[in-house]
């Protein structure tokens, strides 16, 4: 696969809390010139990137990041505040705990809230794989699906591992008609972002193609 091909399903990302915005205008920049399909950063800097790329990048933030045990009414303000301030695509984090409880409608809900509120703007509903188990990752599948988001996401990359092929696998088989998929968190080669994308995963959560591209 070409490589203008996988970048533009990157989510150029950087979400390290000492980013700053001379960090976050770098990314930007790389992502306008490699075309990737966003970048994806923190909620603070939304309003200021918005301003800085117009309507050459689509910018893309996460909620109730990185743990996902905010209330739904706090994810929902942020949601609500980071569309306000240019957002063009919303990554949300489950509540981990709920699911693991066995509260499916909790968990259902919170999606369909927030999904009501994007509307017509992309929301990705990360998961977290590496916490849980074969069953519930199947159960995600079911519950994205049913609540209308736009895309199931494996990992926000700050817990104890990332993205595997066997999970975007899985949820390949597993998702409902029109859910895509966003493997996210260790993509670092080419080879292993080419794979991600042929077992099905639509986008790809990374800063290291761009790099890979800048040193070509």
């Amino acid at each position: 696969m070409e490589l203008s091909k996988i970048l533009e399903k990157c989510d150029h990302t950087l979400l390290a809390q000492a980013a700053t915005w001379e960090d976050i205008k770098q990314i930007c920049d790389d992502g306008i010139k490699y075309h990737t399909a966003s970048v994806c950063i923190p909620p603070s800097f939304v309003k200021r990137a918005k301003e800085y790329v117009g309507d050459r990048l689509a910018i893309c933030t996460v909620i109730g990041f990185p743990n996902g045990y905010n209330t739904t009414a706090v994810k929902l303000y942020e949601t609500e505040d980071a569309l306000k301030n240019g957002a063009d695509e919303i990554d949300m984090v489950i509540n981990i705990g709920e699911l693991r409880a066995g509260n499916e409608d909790y968990v259902l809900d919170e999606i369909r809230q927030l999904k009501k509120a994007c509307g017509s703007k992309i929301l990705k509903v990360i998961i977290e794989t590496c916490l849980l188990t074969e069953e519930e990752k199947v159960t995600m599948c079911r519950l994205v699906s049913q609540a209308g988001a736009d895309y199931i996401k494996t990992s926000t990359g700050f817990s104890k591992a990332g993205a595997t092929f066997e999970d975007v696998k899985l949820f390949a088989e597993n998702i409902g008609p029109g859910v895509k998929i966003k493997a996210a968190g260790g993509i670092s080669s080419l080879e292993d972002a080419e794979k991600f994308i042929g077992l099905g995963a639509s986008r790809l959560g990374t800063s290291r193609i761009v790099k890979i591209a800048k040193a070509q």
